[in-house]
């Protein structure tokens, strides 16, 4: 018997016996080594339930290795990982054939998004409990390799499955508009983490960025303006489904957002008779919050409500609409619970499950399993506490995006150039991987928890590329804190995993900052 080895920091132990090398995490914890660098063994973010490196020789993909699906569902999936092969090493995998080395298939036997890896020097077999578990296997292939040498994948047996079933990212396209294509960017960001969410936040005070065949002014006004009176922009109806068919294509759900009666500035100058007084409002290009609500006691504005969730929800085939509800300080407390009982009843009306910012548990009467998205911070106010609570109770559930762990337009440190810091100041790495979503709320428990959510507000940025880098690499952390269990979980052993997958983000063109106190490649 071999002694087990050490390698980089204390969360990686390499124990080798009987020819069977298996990586566990540590429990252990402590403060970063300034000298971390990548694990010299195959590691993936976000870290799986179980991985054992096997003491074979890597398997060599060639243009001769084939790869099948056994069943229909899953030939997208191999579509998927022939083409990422064929982009990163310039292998042409060919499908089918008599004996192909790589398989894909169902196995009735696991859960949604569960799957079984093994790699040996002779293939590679991929089980899972439904096409989107299997795509997740792809994802967690393309990371074994070390970078530079894509065309040899590592032999060894993985079984993983999700903590929480609901893992997302907001992207704000309100306050900066971003185009179907940088959309479709990020969407392979989200997707290659294993992040099944995309959250649109369409609708703001400076800008309305989905057609609504009702009342085209929308777009034709609301859709012109953004922060900074930067280039505005719309989604028609067809870039919307281009979107969602991306998403589909990466087994992501696009949840679209309308934020009403507050942030409603970009409706409120683009329709006159949603204004009380039937002058249209101003169009605004700031960065302040709470001024702006729509008039919540006329029968124009539930009209207007219904035509606009009504036609989102014809071209969105995911479950939810998110009816925004957040920061409304200019609805009196009486008003805003009228609002929200009646938007919800509305957006219920279309079939589709209703989320809401955590504030809609001001109403006593939401619809039947109803939403909240929590964004208050990890030590809750009383206030924001019983709202969350307040959902529950009526028998809904939670969506967790602490805004000081969570959102990820707050700066790292001082030396970020973009983003913001009202949310209790800087949040490092360490900080958006250090909390557990279970035990932010006293009294509510992993049952009562959707999923988690990462939110990036776009004030502070204008390009696909900002948005990038600033995403990077926190998201990473993010989609670890949603999909690994919290047992499995610790940040000196994250770490060298994230150094590892950020040599390969350099070799994909991927952008992302690097903060200090972390030795990047």
């Amino acid at each position: 018997m071999r002694p087990a080895t050490t390698i980089g920091l204390a969360g990686i132990a390499v124990l080798a016996a009987a020819g069977l090398v298996v990586m566990t995490l540590s429990a252990t914890s402590g403060s970063l080594s300034p000298h971390a660098s990548a694990p010299t063994v195959p590691s993936i973010v976000p870290a799986p339930l179980e991985l054992e490196l096997r003491d074979d020789p890597p398997f060599v993909l060639t243009d001769a290795t084939g790869i099948a699906a056994d069943d229909p569902s899953l030939e997208p999936v191999v579509a998927a990982y022939a083409e990422a092969v064929a982009e990163r090493t310039g292998i042409a995998l060919p499908t089918g054939g008599d004996e192909p080395r790589i398989r894909f298939a169902l196995d009735t036997a696991l859960a949604p998004e569960e799957h079984r890896i093994e790699v040996g020097a002779t293939g590679i077999s991929v089980e899972a409990g439904d096409a989107a578990g299997a795509f997740w296997a792809v994802q967690s292939l393309l990371q074994l390799p070390a970078p530079g040498a894509d065309g040899e994948v590592p032999a060894v047996a993985i079984h993983d499955a999700p903590r929480f079933a609901y893992r997302s990212a907001m992207l704000d396209v309100a306050r900066h508009f971003f185009s179907v294509d940088d959309v479709e960017r990020y969407l392979d960001r989200l997707a290659s983490l294993k992040i099944n969410v995309l959250h649109l936040h369409l609708t703001d005070d400076q800008g309305w960025r989905i057609a609504i065949d009702a009342h085209p002014e929308l777009t034709e006004i609301g859709g012109r303006y953004a922060v900074d009176s930067d280039p505005g922009g719309f989604y028609t109806k067809d870039d919307y489904r281009r979107i969602v068919a991306a998403a589909a294509d990466r087994f992501i759900t696009v949840v679209p957002e309308i934020d009403m009666p507050g942030h409603t500035n970009a409706a409120l100058a683009s329709l006159a008779e949603l204004n009380p007084d039937g002058t249209v409002a101003k169009p605004y290009t700031g960065i302040e919050v709470g001024f702006s609500t729509l008039d919540t006691r006329s029968e124009v504005t539930y009209a207007f409500v219904e035509n606009v969730l009504t036609e989102l929800a014809e071209l969105t085939p995911g479950p939810y609409l998110h009816i925004g509800g957040d920061e409304s300080h200019a609805t009196s407390a009486d008003d805003y619970e009228y609002f929200v009982t009646r938007a919800a009843r509305i957006a219920a009306g279309t079939g589709k499950t209703v989320i809401g910012w955590h504030q809609i548990g001001q109403s006593s009467a939401l619809p039947a399993g109803s939403i909240g998205q929590y964004w208050g911070y990890v030590e809750p106010s009383e206030a924001d506490l019983a709202e969350a609570r307040s959902i529950v109770e009526q028998g809904g559930r939670l969506i967790v995006s602490p805004a000081d762990v969570a959102y990820l337009d707050m700066k790292y440190d001082f030396l970020t150039p973009r983003g913001l810091t009202w949310a209790n100041g800087f949040t490092s790495i360490e900080d958006a991987y250090a909390w557990d979503p279970a035990t932010v709320l006293p009294g509510i428990g992993e049952d009562d928890i959707l999923g988690v959510e990462a939110p990036l507000w776009t004030e502070t940025f204008r390009t696909v590329d900002e948005v990038e880098e600033m995403a990077m690499p926190r998201l990473a952390a993010m989609a670890e804190v949603a999909w690994t269990a919290q047992s499995a979980r610790d940040y000196d052993d994250f770490v060298p995993r994230l150094i590892r997958l950020a040599a390969r983000w350099d070799a994909q063109g991927v952008r992302y900052l690097r903060p200090a106190g972390i030795p990047w490649p």
